[in-house]
Protein backbone atom coordinates (compact mmCIF):
# COMPACT_ATOMS: atom_id res chain seq x y z
CA UNK A 1 0.00 0.00 0.00
CA UNK A 2 1.02 3.30 -0.71
CA UNK A 3 1.15 6.24 1.38
CA UNK A 4 -1.34 7.99 -0.27
CA UNK A 5 -3.39 5.46 -0.08
CA UNK A 6 -2.66 5.29 4.02
CA UNK A 7 -3.66 8.86 4.42
CA UNK A 8 -7.12 9.15 5.19
CA UNK A 9 -7.53 13.08 4.93
CA UNK A 10 -6.31 15.60 2.37
CA UNK A 11 -3.51 17.71 2.81
CA UNK A 12 -2.74 21.53 2.14
CA UNK A 13 0.59 23.13 2.03
CA UNK A 14 1.30 25.22 5.06
CA UNK A 15 4.87 27.40 6.08
CA UNK A 16 4.84 27.87 9.12
CA UNK A 17 6.68 27.51 12.56
CA UNK A 18 6.25 24.88 14.95
CA UNK A 19 7.76 24.53 18.93
CA UNK A 20 8.55 21.27 19.05
CA UNK A 21 10.12 19.79 22.48
CA UNK A 22 10.58 16.07 24.29
CA UNK A 23 12.51 15.10 27.20
CA UNK A 24 13.69 19.30 28.09
CA UNK A 25 14.42 19.62 24.45
CA UNK A 26 13.33 22.44 22.12
CA UNK A 27 13.19 22.86 18.89
CA UNK A 28 11.39 24.80 15.70
CA UNK A 29 10.47 23.06 13.02
CA UNK A 30 9.32 24.53 9.30
CA UNK A 31 5.96 22.66 7.84
CA UNK A 32 5.86 21.56 4.63
CA UNK A 33 1.76 20.50 4.48
CA UNK A 34 -1.05 19.91 7.26
CA UNK A 35 -3.84 17.70 7.39
CA UNK A 36 -6.61 17.05 10.02
CA UNK A 37 -4.48 14.03 10.89
CA UNK A 38 -1.19 14.97 11.45
CA UNK A 39 1.81 17.80 9.72
CA UNK A 40 5.16 17.63 7.93
CA UNK A 41 8.41 18.99 9.32
CA UNK A 42 10.79 19.47 5.86
CA UNK A 43 14.67 19.78 5.60
CA UNK A 44 14.78 18.59 9.67
CA UNK A 45 16.93 15.53 10.90
CA UNK A 46 14.24 13.00 12.10
CA UNK A 47 13.67 11.25 15.46
CA UNK A 48 13.20 7.88 15.06
CA UNK A 49 9.37 6.47 14.74
CA UNK A 50 7.46 6.26 17.15
CA UNK A 51 8.60 9.25 19.18
CA UNK A 52 6.55 11.04 20.84
CA UNK A 53 6.80 14.93 20.53
CA UNK A 54 4.57 17.73 22.35
CA UNK A 55 4.00 20.49 19.42
CA UNK A 56 2.71 23.82 19.74
CA UNK A 57 1.74 26.15 16.45
CA UNK A 58 -0.38 29.22 15.44
CA UNK A 59 -2.32 28.41 12.24
CA UNK A 60 -2.32 31.72 10.05
CA UNK A 61 -5.41 34.12 10.29
CA UNK A 62 -5.71 32.29 14.17
CA UNK A 63 -4.46 33.60 17.26
CA UNK A 64 -5.03 30.80 19.43
CA UNK A 65 -2.23 28.15 18.99
CA UNK A 66 -3.06 24.45 18.87
CA UNK A 67 -0.98 22.44 21.36
CA UNK A 68 -0.90 18.98 21.08
CA UNK A 69 1.05 15.34 20.95
CA UNK A 70 2.31 14.05 18.28
CA UNK A 71 3.70 10.69 16.80
CA UNK A 72 6.77 10.34 14.49
CA UNK A 73 5.16 7.77 12.20
CA UNK A 74 6.65 8.45 8.54
CA UNK A 75 10.47 9.16 7.56
CA UNK A 76 11.71 10.05 4.09
CA UNK A 77 12.79 7.65 1.70
CA UNK A 78 14.35 10.21 -0.20
CA UNK A 79 18.44 10.34 -0.48
CA UNK A 80 18.69 13.44 2.10
CA UNK A 81 16.78 11.67 4.79
CA UNK A 82 15.32 14.86 5.94
CA UNK A 83 11.66 15.61 7.04
CA UNK A 84 9.47 13.59 9.46
CA UNK A 85 5.51 13.05 9.39
CA UNK A 86 4.02 13.45 12.52
CA UNK A 87 0.62 12.02 13.65
CA UNK A 88 -1.75 14.30 16.19
CA UNK A 89 -2.45 12.16 19.17
CA UNK A 90 -4.85 14.11 21.69
CA UNK A 91 -6.51 17.01 19.37
CA UNK A 92 -9.51 18.62 20.44
CA UNK A 93 -12.72 18.98 19.14
CA UNK A 94 -11.65 22.44 18.76
CA UNK A 95 -8.49 22.21 17.84
CA UNK A 96 -9.76 19.67 14.68
CA UNK A 97 -12.49 22.00 13.75
CA UNK A 98 -9.40 24.55 13.36
CA UNK A 99 -7.04 22.61 11.21
CA UNK A 100 -10.32 21.73 9.24
CA UNK A 101 -11.51 25.15 8.26
CA UNK A 102 -7.61 25.90 7.47
CA UNK A 103 -7.60 23.14 5.17
CA UNK A 104 -11.37 23.56 3.32
CA UNK A 105 -9.83 27.62 3.18
CA UNK A 106 -6.80 26.19 1.47
CA UNK A 107 -8.92 23.56 -0.89
CA UNK A 108 -11.42 26.72 -1.89
CA UNK A 109 -8.28 28.36 -3.53
CA UNK A 110 -6.96 25.37 -4.79
CA UNK A 111 -4.40 25.15 -2.28
CA UNK A 112 -5.30 21.30 -1.73
CA UNK A 113 -2.41 18.29 -2.21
Amino acid sequence: MSTEEKRASTRVPIDIWVEESRNGELYYQRTANISEGGLFFERTVPHPKGTVVNLKFTLPNQTEPICVKGEIVNLPSDADGLGMGIRFIDLTDAQRKAISDYINEQIKRGEGL
